[in-house]
């Protein structure tokens, strides 16, 4: 696929990544295959259990080249990070400086929620943002790619046949056109183009 060709006309300001199950290895496949330095923060929902906050941001560090942070409220936004939502709060994106955190219900039995995510990073990056939903075995991330996909933002689910719970992303293609269908290493090599491209736009 020429992915170059697909991107050559526009411009990306953040990625966000949404996953539940099945998505871990996926996440850490990517956090690995990702080039260094990343122009481009990275903002990650997975869903995990609320009661356990350690050792979830470390399994992903192991592999990953870039930073990975669980932010505070109020945390200000830096490219070559992936900011991962911490158990039990809502992420949002505040404004392309910022990021909030939120205590407010479960959405889709989740906190945090992917649709929180998504729909807060679709109000702010508009048409500059690439949303990529993986592996899941619920239907949370849906309604945040219609909303990414109706502000003019590029979506990506995992390819159906590499999932080990195809509920998610399935979810998202009935919600809305969804613009590509990519296998994991495919996003990898995605994510690569974008961020070269970004770097020769900035130099």
């Amino acid at each position: 696929m020429n992915f170059e060709a697909i991107l050559k006309e526009r411009k990306f300001e953040a990625i966000v990544i949404g996953g539940s199950a099945g998505s871990f290895s996926i996440i850490t496949q990517i956090l690995t295959e990702l080039p260094q330095p990343f122009a481009l923060p990275i903002f990650m929902c997975l869903h995990r259990l609320k009661d356990k906050r350690e050792g979830f941001k470390e399994a992903l560090e192991i592999k990953s080249k870039i930073k990975i942070e669980e932010p505070d409220d109020k945390t200000m936004i830096q490219p070559n990070i992936a900011y991962l939502a911490p158990a039990n709060y809502h992420m949002l994106i505040e404004n392309k400086n910022i990021i909030a955190l939120s205590i407010t219900e479960l959405v889709q039995f989740s906190r945090p929620s992917i649709d929180v995510l998504f729909e807060s990073a679709a109000d702010v990056y508009r048409d500059q943002l690439v949303a990529i939903l993986l592996s899941g075995a619920n239907r949370d991330g849906a309604d945040g790619m219609k909303t990414i996909k109706s502000k003019g933002g590029l979506t990506i689910i995992q390819d159906l046949s590499t999932c080990s719970m195809t509920t998610m992303p399935e979810a998202a293609s009935k919600s809305t056109s969804i613009d590509l269908q990519l296998k994991p290493n495919e996003i990898s090599d995605f994510l690569k183009i974008i961020n070269h491209l970004t770097f020769n736009e900035v130099l």
